[in-house]
């Protein structure tokens, strides 16, 4: 008696441990079938790399000055620095290893507590040339499009 309860036992027990690891969902007969629908869904959008601004990392919710920053100068951007209008030194670059080609975007995220409403903001080119802008009120931008034409750096801002 007690070698079958066992082997029932075993049996039970491995027949869980398949139904449990199998890889296919189980059917059922009381769903209808899928709709197909009549026009193609519409494609995903490329997704977005982000960055945190160093010193700011950990954070779990949204900073206030958080914003999208477009690269629309024409050159690829190889180095990012944002830094508060307060202070004296850039920060380091938020890109770190990666670049910011030209038409691409990326969201830059700030820790929930940075108070700091005026930044500098300042990007570089492979050869390190440095192009500046001063007094961004983070606050107030969700959107930043930097731009360089006949020597001149303009950002459109939203």
């Amino acid at each position: 008696m007690n070698r079958k309860v066992l082997i029932a036992s075993l049996t039970a027990a491995l027949l869980v441990t398949a139904a449990c690891s199998s890889s296919s969902a189980p059917t059922t007969t009381n769903n209808p079938p899928p709709v197909k629908p009549t026009t193609s869904p519409a494609p995903a959008p490329a997704p977005v790399p982000t960055t945190t601004v160093p010193g700011t990392a950990g954070a779990q919710t949204a900073g206030a000055q958080d914003f999208t920053l477009v690269n629309a100068t024409g050159v690829e951007i190889n180095a990012v620095h944002i830094s508060p209008h307060s202070a004296n030194d850039w920060e380091e670059d938020i890109l770190g290893q990666d670049t910011l080609p030209n038409g691409q975007r990326v969201d830059i995220h700030f820790k929930r507590g940075e108070k700091a409403a005026m930044w500098d903001l300042r990007i570089e080119d492979k050869s390190g040339n440095p192009i500046e802008w001063e007094n961004l009120n983070l606050l107030e931008i969700s959107k930043l499009t930097l731009h360089y034409a006949n020597n001149k750096a303009t950002a459109e801002i939203e």
